[in-house]
């Protein structure tokens, strides 16, 4: 039989990842979720989605080796849950849809997610479990370092560096050949004009903190 994955994450991106994975035509063998809501709950189940329970009671009665994609949107809380897999001996199932557009020589990790209309240029890496969601575009020679998370439609130029989880919010522009460093948040339609340091929030056009 072919590649099936588990996917973690029962709220929107988690659902999103899985319509990836559904148009990749990968099937899915359910969702895992240590808190999931109700409404959540209702939304798999209208899909055909099945809810396997939590993760940690999951992998503790799993024994057969599976791929796992996670789609949950904090980069530190994906960092320990791949850990958890890895130790257990899965394997990341890197997700990218059908209509993303990629150039030469990009390098893209295991355990990514990138969504539908995303577009990647040429020459670019990206890390472990980087999620790049709907209608980014990457400029060439851009490097995302492991868990960074794109939200919709940021834009980033070309000769850029972006730190170990890092958030872009949605609308974010940074400017070419700048570095963001890792675990800072830039501010939804924010615009990155300088180097930023890590651990910190940009904010405005441009971009302070």
């Amino acid at each position: 039989m072919g590649e099936k994955v588990v996917i973690v994450g029962a709220s929107g991106f988690g659902r999103e990842t899985a319509d990836v994975v559904e148009a990749m035509g990968v099937p899915i063998i359910g969702i895992l979720d240590d808190n999931p809501s109700e409404i959540n709950l209702g939304r798999l189940e209208s899909r055909g989605l099945a809810y396997l329970g939590g993760v940690d009671a999951w992998l503790e009665q799993q024994t057969e080796s599976v791929s796992y994609s996670i789609g949950i949107g904090s980069g530190r809380v994906r960092e320990l849950i791949a850990d958890k897999f890895d130790r257990a001996g899965h394997q990341a199932f890197t997700a990218i849809h059908p209509s993303v557009t990629l150039g030469a020589n990009c390098d893209i990790g295991p355990g990514a997610v990138i969504c539908a209309g995303v577009r990647l240029t040429t020459n670019i890496t990206l890390g472990r479990h980087v999620q790049i969601n709907p209608n980014v575009t990457v400029g060439h020679d851009v490097r995302l370092d492991d868990f960074v998370s794109v939200n919709p439609t940021v834009n980033v130029s070309g000769e850029v560096s972006i730190g170990a989880r890092t958030l872009l919010g949605v609308g974010a522009t940074v400017l070419q050949g700048l570095t963001v460093g890792a675990d800072a948040v830039v501010g939804g339609c924010s615009l990155v004009t300088k180097d930023v340091p890590d651990g910190v929030t940009v904010k405005g056009i441009p971009g302070r903190w």
